[in-house]
């Protein structure tokens, strides 16, 4: 695992909340924030598994327009405060200026830790230190197909009582985990990423700290790991950068359709 870097961007609170967060900007007003962990696209370190057949600098140009749309659904969330976990420095991404510019409303903090799962607990403790009356909803930026429609059914779940929802993906993982407490992510910084069971052990986890019936299922979707992934995806969404930046860097036989 990749240690994360520690100078990625860090915005002042001032200068968050304008887009997607219902208009507040002190932390005691904010009650759901939209969590994205996210990888700074730069060549040779993002979405590397597209390459081949994308070139380098191909696969980080889909990985940046996967961000830009994940961005765009996660401020159009209903009332929601966007915070965004960081690795990376943006300044050497590719679509750095879209990029900046679609972080400015928002949050952004470094993400701290050397596990994927600590990274995730430790980003989840900001959320719960700056907005500690808010329920979250936390997704990557490997399903550019989600919507804000999705990301405010997720926060309905634990804002009507239930305590986690998870939606798993279809490659065993899962895409989006909501808390109605953000400080309890801890639960799961222990069980193991980047396996066919993740998904599995991150409910199995949940169920045991928190009760059976007190978890709620979202729907599942497909991560974007591999050129086939992201062909599938992109026709899911075809009038997304996503699927423009798949149709123009990735190089696979009979791909997208118009």
């Amino acid at each position: 695992m990749t240690t994360p870097a520690t100078n990625a961007p860090i915005m002042r609170d001032d200068q968050a909340g304008s887009r997607g967060s219902g208009g507040t900007e002190g932390g005691d007003a904010v009650r759901r924030v939209v969590l994205v962990l996210a990888k700074a696209p730069v060549p040779g370190q993002a979405k590397t598994r597209l390459s081949p057949p994308a070139t380098p600098e191909g696969a980080a140009g889909v990985a940046a327009a996967a961000l830009l749309d994940t961005l765009d659904a996660a401020a159009a969330t209903p009332g929601a405060r966007v915070v965004v976990a960081l690795e990376g420095s943006v300044r050497d991404a590719v679509r750095a200026d879209e990029i900046d510019v679609a972080l400015a409303p928002h949050t952004v903090v470094a993400q701290r830790g050397d596990s994927l799962g600590e990274r995730i607990a430790a980003a989840h403790d900001v959320v719960a230190g700056r907005f500690p009356d808010a329920v979250s909803v936390q997704v990557g930026m490997d399903t550019p197909q989600l919507d804000a429609g999705l990301l405010d059914e997720a926060l309905g779940h634990v804002e009507a009582g239930a305590q986690a929802a998870l939606g798993l993906a279809l490659d065993g993982g899962w895409w989006a985990l909501a808390l109605r407490e953000p400080g309890r992510a801890g639960i799961i910084s222990g069980v193991p990423t980047s396996t066919d069971d993740t998904g599995r052990l991150t409910l199995e986890a949940l169920h045991a700290a928190l009760g059976r019936d007190a978890v709620a299922d979202l729907p599942p979707l497909s991560d974007v790991d591999t050129a086939d992934d992201a062909v599938r995806v992109s026709e899911l969404v075809p009038h997304g950068r996503f699927a423009r930046a798949v149709g123009d860097l990735l190089p696979v036989p009979g791909g997208v359709r118009p």
